[in-house]
């Protein structure tokens, strides 16, 4: 499994990343890795719009699923009307979480190639035949950072784009029904994630290397901006609290 894994996407993506480092001679290694996070966040694109709007349509149903389990106690009726609700407008509840499961294999992928990349070294065993190694590779980003090694700067930068991006991913939560136990537990893990990956992902940043950080901070950037960008244009009301 692993050995096919390590086929069908690590070797791909490695690939990619050396080839626009052939391609693209005059730029270091950290801008690469930035170019080759955005151009995989583009080709993630469509994915990831059809996720969150997945992810909109479900907030729009919880005062209707509110008042379906107050209608219904019976755990074994409120679970088939909620079905017959969701049937009825065409709602797929598992809809964003099987469109990230998707994605989920290609982002480990991604992780697993700044990881083991090896750079400076190239590992030519794993090239296509049609893509040539770089003569060299400039390890410096901007002239400032090496970013096989370690950097305090980038980690916490890594650490304040994740908080933005989890803040903005739960911009306009639903704060009606505050009684609701299963409501708090909700607000309770946003809040826990909301301070938790960030100091998770700058101690990850920090730990593995520069190029981590750097596809860490592109990520999430990058995310903010279809964020806000997808509920401005779907659904402005999540803005109002």
């Amino acid at each position: 499994m692993i050995a096919f894994f390590h086929t069908i996407i690590s070797v791909p993506l490695y690939n990619g990343l050396i080839f626009l480092m052939s391609l693209l001679p005059f730029f270091d290694a950290g801008v690469i890795v930035i170019i080759f996070t955005i151009v995989i966040k583009l080709i993630l694109l469509p994915l990831s719009i059809k996720a969150s709007k997945a992810q909109i349509e479900m907030k729009k149903t919880e005062k209707d699923l509110a008042q379906i389990k107050e209608q219904y106690t019976d755990k074994q009726v409120q679970a088939e009307k909620v079905m017959e609700y969701y049937k009825k407008n065409g709602i797929n509840p598992f809809a964003s979480f099987l469109i990230l499961l998707i994605q989920l294999p290609i982002l480990i992928g991604l992780y697993r190639v700044f990881f083991h990349s090896g750079l400076p070294t190239i590992n030519t065993a794993m090239l296509y035949s049609f893509v040539t190694a770089p003569v060299a590779v400039n390890m410096v980003f901007l002239g400032l950072i090496h970013i096989s090694g370690k950097s305090i700067i980038l980690a916490l930068l890594a650490g304040i784009t994740t908080y933005f991006q989890v803040s903005t991913a739960n911009l306009g939560g639903n704060k009606s029904d505050s009684n609701n136990k299963q409501n708090d537990m909700a607000k309770a893990m946003a809040i826990q994630m909301k301070y938790f990956l960030p100091v998770l992902m700058t101690f990850i940043a920090y730990t593995i290397s520069s190029a981590i950080a750097l596809y860490l901070i592109t990520s999430n950037v990058f995310a903010i901006a279809q964020e806000l960008y997808i509920k401005k244009k779907y659904h402005k009301a999540v803005f109002v609290e």
